[in-house]
């Protein structure tokens, strides 16, 4: 026998947000880590390749950048974004106050340590934080029941897998190239970044335009998706020239007729829209540039540069915004300022990624163009959403 559902008023109210505003979703350390990481390493970068400084790092300068850009920087907003939304994406809790704050500060300790400490060290803690955070959001998702996005969970153990081998290859340990660790976790960032994308950003441009309805096209992002990881791995794995190239071509291909669906072309009044779909434009971009590096016409430097500035310092940038935004009970409307630093993350990956090909001989000067442009969109982020990030949200809720 089943009894009928009574509403009873209650003027109760909820109550108020424990902790710390800075450790109460994992959003708000990590992206203010990442932005404040960025805004420091890529000049500090460009100071020792035009040699104007000497550090004694853990590593050699070059693959200190490469591996900290996608360690340091991008992996800090992958571990903010996920951990935040896997709380929404569930209703089930992520870390917060002290436990947070630990996965932060293992985030800091291996940055600092890869500035002069033994390099087993750096190593240990470099290789400890993925797998903590992949088995936290993977059980989190499976507690809940939430299948869908399980295979995010094993994207984020592949890529502490690859950081592994990178340590392992650095050290002589295993017999491969520290350089291919490197792009396999570029190709893995990307591969998150096409599923994360494919997601949010039709949403978001259907939801802020009225009257808009943008169609499901599973059968095009599956293959779109499938291009991707196909066309990736060939080049990882140093597969024969003409079919990777073959692969990426189409891979690119298939990412701007996917885009072609979510009507970029309505967004053009409203930046925090459009920054998405810039940056998402630059993944083709950055296919074609390494399908045409397999062939010998550009340097391989060009695709990698298109796919980790334009693309996921584009897309990293609008999302910081986008997302801090909300989850701080904000309006979705971004400031010249923040405009301002969307312009300068895009111009930087035109100086870096595509300026080269053309007028090579100014190569050290784009480089320099490039780092100053790209730090200063960070420092832009940080004076604006340091306050926000570290209190709490305007509307009083948890979070």
């Amino acid at each position: 026998m089943t009894h009928p559902t009574i509403s009873i008023p209650t003027t109760s109210v909820p109550a108020p947000p424990q902790g710390i505003p800075l450790l109460r979703l994992g959003f708000r350390p990590f992206y203010l880590l990442a932005a404040l990481f960025a805004a420091l390493a890529v000049p500090l970068w460009a100071a020792m390749l035009l040699g104007y400084l000497t550090i004694g790092l853990t590593v050699p300068p070059l693959l200190w950048h490469a591996h900290e850009l996608l360690y340091g920087f991008a992996t800090a907003v992958v571990i903010g974004f996920l951990l935040t939304a896997g709380k929404a994406w569930t209703g089930l809790p992520t870390p917060r106050g002290v436990a947070l704050g630990a996965l932060a500060l293992l985030w800091i300790a291996a940055r600092l340590s890869a500035l002069g400490a033994p390099y087993v060290v750096y190593a240990m803690l470099d290789i400890a934080l993925l797998p903590l955070v992949a088995g936290i959001f993977g059980r989190v998702l499976w507690r809940a029941g939430n299948r869908r996005n399980l295979p995010l969970a094993g994207v984020l153990a592949t890529l502490a897998a690859a950081n592994i081998v990178f340590h392992l290859a650095v050290l002589g340990i295993v017999d491969v190239s520290p350089v291919r660790a490197l792009y396999a976790a570029l190709a893995l960032i990307v591969v998150i970044e096409c599923v994360i994308a494919g997601r949010v950003i039709p949403a978001f441009t259907a939801n802020a335009t009225p009257g808009l309805t943008i169609t499901a096209q599973p059968r095009l992002t599956q293959a779109a998706l499938a291009a991707v990881v196909a066309g990736l791995a060939l080049w990882v794995l140093g597969a024969p020239p003409a079919l990777t190239a073959a692969v990426l071509s189409a891979a690119a291909a298939l990412q701007l007729l996917r885009q072609w669906h979510w009507r970029p072309f309505v967004t053009g009044g409203r930046p925090v829209l459009w920054i998405l779909h810039v940056s998402h434009a630059w993944l083709p971009v950055g296919f074609l540039l390494l399908a045409a590096a397999q062939l010998g016409v550009v340097p391989v430097s060009a695709g990698v540069h298109a796919l980790a500035v334009g693309a996921t310092g584009g897309l990293i940038i609008g999302m910081l915004t986008r997302t801090a935004r909300g989850h701080t009970g904000r309006p979705l409307q971004v400031s010249r300022l923040e405009v301002a630093a969307y312009g300068l993350v895009l111009g930087a990956a035109v100086c870096r990624a595509i300026l080269p090909l053309v007028v090579p001989q100014f190569f050290l000067h784009l480089v320099a163009g490039a780092a100053a442009a790209w730090s200063a969109a960070f420092l832009i982020y940080l004076f604006i959403y340091t306050p926000w990030l570290t209190s709490t949200r305007m509307d009083g809720k948890d979070g």
